[in-house]
Parts: C-alpha cells; structure tokens; sequence
C-alpha cells in the first residue's frame, strides 16, 4: 500500500517537474527574444584627453524585473550592478526603486588598436584608430584555478556554428569528448580564437557574463558575438590587461573607475593605488581624498576625482 502512495506521489512529482520544464523553457524563449542584435554602438574617443565613455542612466525596477536582466537590457554585465548594490537580491529587486546604470567607463590603456580585454573589470574594448571609435561589452571570464591569462595575442582564426571539442582533462566531467553546435553548446553560435586554448566566443548560458564561469575563455552576450564577428577581422591585436584602477579625462575632469581584484594578485591594495597615483601623468590634478574613497569603494564606477582649486 505504501508503495504504490509513493509511486502515486512519484508520478505527481514528474508531472509537475514536467510542466515546470515546459514553463521556464517558454520564459527562457522570450527572454532571449528580448535580447534582438543591435547595430554596434561607437563612442568617440582621443587619447590622453577624452578617454571617458558613455554617461550614467537611470531605472525604475518594475515587477518581475531581476538585476540580471537590467543588466543585460543595458550592455552590462551582473557584476557592474552587484558592485554598486551589493544588498540587493538580483532575483528580487524591490520594485519601484531607482537604480543607477553604470553606462559610463573610463578607458583602459591601449597600444595595438583592435581588442582590449581588461580582466577586473569584465569587460571587453574594441578600438578601432582609424575611425576613432571604441565600442565595448561585457564578458564572463575564466574561474579559480582556469584564470583567464594575461598577454599580447591576435585573433588567429574565426568559426560560425563551431563544435567545442573537450579538453582531455574535462572530458570526464561533461561526459564526451566532443560538443556539436546547437543549443546545449558552451561556444555559442560564434567563436574567435587568440590562442590555442582561449577565444572569444558566445554562450549558451547568458547569466554568466559579469561572473568567473569559464575554463579561461572570454564569454559574450549572443547578441554581442553576433555584432563583433562580422566586424573583427583575422590578425586583429587582442591585448589581455590586469588593470583594477583606471584613471581618465572628459571634458577637462578627472575620473577614477575602481575595480575589485578579483584574482587576488595585489598583495598591498592601499599600497598599489598609492604608487598608481604617483605614476599618473594626471595626478598633480587629482584630489587624493577623493581617490582613496574610490579605492576604498571599489564599486566599478567613474568617479569624479577632479582637484578644485
């Protein structure tokens, strides 16, 4: 008797974890059709004195909204909201409440033109000198113990619909030694190689830009692969930098964008951001109080740290 109650409450359970499947995929589909490709969007910019990207915006949490999703509306990462609001629940965001977006980034440090990838701060710049634009998007990067590495590389070869052939020392975990391309693929729908073992490519998990996910490869948005591929072209610089602090001008202001050190490679923090500040060509500009608040927060957003005389 009691086992067929069981298999009774068994069947139940199936069937509502059935419907359940059925539902999310249903919402996952709309989300992603939320998410159209959109043309690239070029900031103009001139190093040293306009190197400042993007303004500040605005918005109201409305009901059913998550941080992740605001997030990805607006060309942002989950890390870049978290950090200005490390309190707030990203699945339940209070409704009605009105949140900064940080569409605003001082530029990175850029000596080979193309792509840019700066570790702490998830992000990803595409410059391109001759038309004096930048355009720049947010990644999800290599995990403890896969970090994503450092160095000078160029795009070495690009695919479309790719396979993820499995690294030998992965392939116990995922069960195969070869993934086809479609859905249920880590590369997405587009792939650009700078290195044997890393490249820039999509995802089948958008949740995970803005977070330390990857086996060391760069993830994009699908709708942001889909804009850069057509536009990067083969022996394209890729530069991966390990810059927390950037310190940049707009408009004859000084800004500082502070990020945490996520891999734990400063021994020193106040230390670090003493000597940054004494190696900045704009530091007899800049108010050290200032400064250190931003140090001190490291919310990854621009801050003012102009010097009023």
């Amino acid at each position: 008797m009691r086992g067929a109650a069981c298999s009774k409450i068994l069947a139940v359970l199936c069937l509502v974890v059935s419907i359940l499947a059925i539902e999310v995929g249903k919402v996952w589909a709309g989300d992603e059709e939320e998410f159209p490709v959109r043309p690239p969007k070029k900031y103009p910019y001139s190093y040293p004195d306009r190197t400042v990207i993007g303004a500040f915006q605005y918005y109201v949490v409305k009901d059913k909204d998550t941080l992740l999703d605001i997030a990805r509306r607006y060309g942002l990462g989950i890390n870049e909201l978290q950090l200005l609001y490390p309190s707030m629940d990203p699945w339940i965001p209070p409704k009605g409440v009105k949140i900064i977006i940080p569409s605003m980034w001082v530029l990175p440090p850029m000596r080979y033109g193309g792509i840019v990838l700066n570790i702490p701060e998830y992000r990803l710049y595409y410059f391109r000198p001759s038309e004096g634009t930048v355009q720049t998007y947010p990644v999800g990067l290599g995990d403890e113990g896969w970090e994503t590495p450092v160095g000078v590389y160029k795009i070495e070869s690009k695919r479309e619909n790719p396979a993820w052939y499995i690294p030998p020392s992965l392939q116990a975990k995922y069960g195969a030694t070869m993934i086809p391309p479609g859905p249920d693929n880590p590369l997405g729908k587009f792939i650009m190689k700078f290195a044997p073992m890393y490249g820039i490519h999509g995802t089948h998990m958008p949740w995970g830009v803005g977070r330390m996910v990857s086996h060391g490869c760069i993830r994009t948005y699908p709708e942001h692969i889909a804009v850069l591929y057509p536009q990067v072209s083969i022996g394209t610089p890729v530069e991966v930098i390990y810059e927390p602090i950037k310190i940049g001008l707009l408009d004859g202001r000084v800004y500082v964008e502070v990020h945490p050190d996520i891999y734990k490679r400063i021994k020193d923090w106040n230390d670090h951001a003493t000597k940054f500040l004494a190696l900045s060509p704009l530091r007899d500009r800049i108010d050290k109080s200032r400064y250190m608040t931003a140090i001190t927060l490291q919310n990854g957003a621009p801050m003012d740290v102009t010097k009023d005389y």
